[in-house]
């Protein structure tokens, strides 16, 4: 299944989906640097691809933490990344006046894990008309989310993704339970899987979440072999120095390799 997006290419294909950019728009020049990478190379390997970059950062661990360069001014960042590489893009939304600025210039809603269940806001995000990605909360088991489905239905919103980014282990850790991809399947909608941010170690006393980027690829292959609809990932040139999740986000000039070995992986599983 493929979210009705504008501008997403070769979904005559039968290779799953994939969400990706940087955390967020940090400057002007590093969504272009991405964009224009991640599209060429999907392109290439005939991958249905949407630029993701969060316009501004309203959940940080920090008070300390870079939140972003301003909400009009990355917004229109992404909306010049689409234009200029002829991709949808998808950014995050934190409240209800969010969903109808932002509807303006993405063509995805995202909802963040930790928001899922606020109906008011799945609410004015489902007004837009725009196609909403809705993340499974972190302490919500995958069962859990037909209820958001019910509620994005009731809503009047046909076009929604569900996506698995991990279940909180203890304090500091996640693990991905991958019953739950054909669970929320069942809900009759796309549904994706976070390789990154499934990775993520929060709530570290530093105030700077750490991750297991050299899980991204392992993530990877079980999301596709199990039958992912899509992938979510979060890539930067150089994450050491990224503003916000340079901890558990790939390298940018690993993502050809890891894209061709997960086309390689769903090929094998379609002709199963």
């Amino acid at each position: 299944m493929y979210p009705a997006l504008p501008l997403l290419h070769h979904t005559d294909t039968d290779n799953f989906f994939l969400l990706a950019g940087p955390c967020v728009v940090e400057d002007h020049e590093n969504p272009f640097v991405v964009c224009e990478h991640l599209a060429a190379l999907c392109d290439r390997l005939r991958i249905p691809f949407a630029f993701k970059a969060s316009y501004r950062k309203a959940n940080r661990s920090s008070i300390h933490s870079f939140t972003g360069i301003g909400d009009r001014e990355a917004l229109r960042v992404l909306r010049e990344v689409g234009e200029r590489f002829h991709v949808p893009v998808v950014t995050d939304i934190h409240s209800e006046a969010e969903a109808a600025l932002a509807a303006d210039y993405a063509d995805v809603l995202q909802i963040p894990a930790f928001l899922c269940r606020q109906t008011e806001l799945l609410r004015a995000a489902a007004a837009t008309g725009r196609c909403v990605n809705v993340k499974k909360g972190q302490f919500l088991s995958p069962e859990a989310m037909s209820q958001v489905a019910d509620k994005m239905r009731a809503f009047g919103c046909r076009d929604f993704m569900l996506t698995e980014r991990g279940t909180t282990f203890g304090y500091q850790d996640l693990v991905v339970d991958f019953r739950g991809v054909p669970t929320m399947q069942r809900n009759g909608v796309p549904v994706v899987v976070d390789i990154t941010h499934s990775l993520q170690q929060p709530n570290q006393g530093s105030g700077v979440t750490g991750g297991r980027p050299d899980m991204i690829e392992t993530i990877a292959r079980a999301a596709v072999a199990v039958g992912a609809d899509g992938l979510f990932m979060e890539t930067h040139p150089d994450p050491a120095h990224a503003k916000s999740d340079g901890a558990n986000m790939l390298r940018l000039d690993l993502a050809e390799s890891l894209l061709e070995h997960l086309v390689a992986i769903r090929q094998a599983i379609v002709r199963l």
